[in-house]
């Protein structure tokens, strides 16, 4: 079986905010830094697929952004619906799998802050659909794999507990209200996408959970993050759709009696998004999920460091590929390798000040590009 060697982004990220999008509005109104144009990648794609290909990475996931293909209810661009059919004919043109995720955090703003998003369960179970139903239809033919739903409970956090992303909700019950219809919608989107015989996978941030003391309190607020990270999305009716288990990983979550996050292991060495890249964690998530999910094919969707050092990013990458093959010498399922990211690109509130790729925003090459494709090049399987 050919192991899957990709790379990750997303439409905002990569192509700036969408004008109808909710993240439009909050750049307008200070609430985030401005992307601008992203990366250039709405004008530099087939450029960027063939570096991909060129250096032996032969899948890659972006997003078809929402806000672009209906900017407005009910109403298409064809222009915009024209240009992601090109991006992704010039992916296959290259040589490059793509795989298609549809809701990566931003929304258009007439679903998201008019109709309530996914916080409103009617909204999410009507719109939603039809937004699957026809990117299934439109881009089917085009696409390798669908990954319909980046991290659902990082957007629920976001959204609707630290309020740091749009609709910018602080509040517990709107929190749990969200999730519960996050998750079934991704279920109902797997079950719509599954007809193109496409294989769709999860992206569920999953991180080892620790208290960050022996207090009980602390305990059982890590055991309720716990329960939030690996259980919600966990019941048959909502995984049982996917082919693959997918997930992100970047660290591991120290979890303290007030209920605050902090570093583990406690000392590490932490980057400039507050968290501390630890290679280990990621064997520990492998490993559990192939426990609690035997039958399960895995997949890492995203797996990368953030920071301008780039020979912290080379060796955490290789510490991680070590990871890797040994979870395959031990028997677990494991499909594919996806790095985040490819090119530099917009970083959310952290604007375009954390490097995240083995290419700057000129397309030249960093060192961890060797790591990745000393890899992936001339290889059938895992490292």
């Amino acid at each position: 079986m050919t192991f899957w060697w990709g790379t990750g982004a997303s439409s905002t990220q990569c192509e700036g905010a969408a004008p109808a999008s909710d993240w439009a509005r909050w750049e307008r109104i200070g609430r985030a830094p401005p992307s601008g144009d992203g990366n250039g990648f709405s004008a530099r794609y087939a450029e960027d697929f063939a570096l991909l290909a060129e250096n032996g990475l032969t899948h890659h996931r972006l997003s078809i952004e929402w806000a672009r293909i209906e900017p407005r209810q009910g109403e298409r661009d064809n222009d915009a619906v024209e240009h992601y059919r090109k991006v992704l004919e010039a992916a296959r043109a290259a040589g490059i799998e793509p795989w298609a995720c549809l809701h990566h955090f931003t929304l258009p703003g007439w679903f998201g802050d008019d109709l309530g998003g996914f916080h409103d369960e009617k909204a999410a179970r009507y719109w939603w659909p039809r937004h699957v139903d026809f990117c299934a239809e439109t881009f089917g033919d085009l696409v390798f794999g669908w990954k319909p739903m980046n991290e659902p409970v990082a957007y629920a956090v976001a959204g609707f507990l630290s309020g740091q992303f749009p609709p910018g909700r602080s509040d517990a019950r709107d929190f749990r209200i969200a999730l519960t219809n996050l998750h079934r919608a991704n279920a109902d989107a797997a079950r719509l996408l599954r007809g193109t015989d496409a294989p769709v996978a999860t992206i569920h941030n999953l991180s080892p959970v620790y208290a960050a003391d022996s207090s009980p309190e602390a305990r059982e607020r890590a055991a309720r993050v716990d329960e939030v990270i690996w259980q919600s999305w966990a019941e048959p009716e909502l995984l049982d759709p996917f082919d693959v288990i997918g997930f992100s990983y970047y660290s591991a979550l120290a979890v303290g009696a007030d209920g605050a996050f902090g570093v583990y292991p406690d000392g590490a060495k932490v980057g400039p998004m507050g968290y501390a890249p630890w290679s280990a964690g990621l064997a520990e998530v492998l490993h559990r999920l192939a426990d609690e999910h035997p039958d399960r094919p895995l997949l890492i969707d995203e797996c990368g460091i953030g920071t301008d050092d780039d020979d912290w990013r080379a060796t955490y990458l290789h510490e991680c590929l070590d990871e890797v093959e040994r979870a395959v010498a031990d028997g677990i399922d494991l499909r594919g390798f996806f790095h985040w990211t490819a090119v530099d690109n917009y970083e959310w509130l952290h604007g375009y000040t954390v490097p995240f790729g083995v290419f700057d925003g000129d397309r030249n090459a960093r060192h961890s590009l060797s790591v990745l494709r000393a890899a992936s090049r001339g290889k059938d399987g895992p490292p």
